[in-house]
């Protein structure tokens, strides 16, 4: 793992060979961590790009020292339509971020009661910065604002991405399942395999293959949200025999992505 502590930094924050450092940037870095001129951290700009970076004398600014050849994300890009729990969403943000999710894209279902503020939804935001920072990604996840049901699948569909929508008690099939045939199909056809022989670190701004995982809120999908969605092309899957909370059943689909198409990558290590 790598020993430095990471930032991410917007785009304006940089200027040529210097970084100039946001005021909480600058006391956390010098107050908390106690950070001293000429020691390292790593700047990324939360799109793929990682700095290495000196702090200068008067700790406002870093100067770049060499940029940082870094393949953390998955060899795919993860959409995830949660139908927002009562409570827990904030954990669910820092732990999808964890498992390599793209985007979070809150959901008004129609057993959802959590109407979040826009001041809630630049918490998880930020809850997402922090835990792309913790965790090496090169991504920091989108947090959309909330939509409906309904308008959500005119964006992510079949068109853009193979989509599974998660449903309890049905007799549908697992996602593992799903998923390694959709990893056998693009291995078959020499797309997936190849590209990454070719690459070795598929870039974000590539993505391979696009999925989007949709799960339900306390007492699950209503009927007709559930046929609206096979209508637009979703496949329905199980999580297995057991009824899992609202903010488990996303960890678990996210843990099921990640373990099927980063075990082809060959990426086994992990810090």
């Amino acid at each position: 793992m790598n020993p430095f502590q990471r930032l991410v930094v917007a785009p304006g924050q940089m200027a040529g060979n210097q970084v100039d450092l946001t005021p909480a940037q600058q006391h956390y870095l010098s107050r908390v961590l106690r950070l001293r001129p000429g020691d390292r951290f790593i700047a990324m700009d939360g799109h793929g790009q990682w700095w290495l970076v000196a702090l200068t004398e008067n700790a406002a600014q870093g100067q770049v020292l060499t940029t940082i050849a870094v393949a953390t994300e998955l060899p795919i890009t993860v959409t995830l339509l949660i139908a927002m729990p009562k409570t827990g969403l904030d954990d669910v943000v820092r732990q999808a971020t964890e498992l390599g999710v793209s985007q979070i894209v809150p959901i008004h279902s129609a057993r959802t009661v959590l109407n979040p503020s826009p001041q809630k939804i630049d918490r998880w935001q930020r809850i997402a910065q922090e835990a792309a920072e913790q965790s090496e990604r090169q991504v920091v996840p989108v947090i959309t604002a909330p939509l409906v049901w309904s308008d959500a699948l005119q964006t992510w569909n079949t068109r853009q991405s193979i989509c599974y929508i998660c449903q309890a008690r049905d007799h549908h099939p697992h996602l593992l399942t799903c998923l390694e045939e959709a990893r056998n199909q693009r291995l078959g056809g020499g797309g997936w395999k190849d590209e990454l022989s070719a690459t070795q670190a598929p870039q974000p701004s590539r993505p391979i293959l696009a999925i989007s995982l949709a799960t339900g809120p306390e007492g699950g999908w209503t009927e007709s949200e559930l046929a609206v969605a096979i209508d637009a092309g979703y496949q329905p899957v199980s999580l297995g025999d057991r009824i899992l909370r609202a903010v488990t059943a996303p960890l678990v689909g996210l843990s099921l992505i990640a373990s099927v198409f980063e075990a082809e990558r060959g990426n086994g290590e992990q810090g």
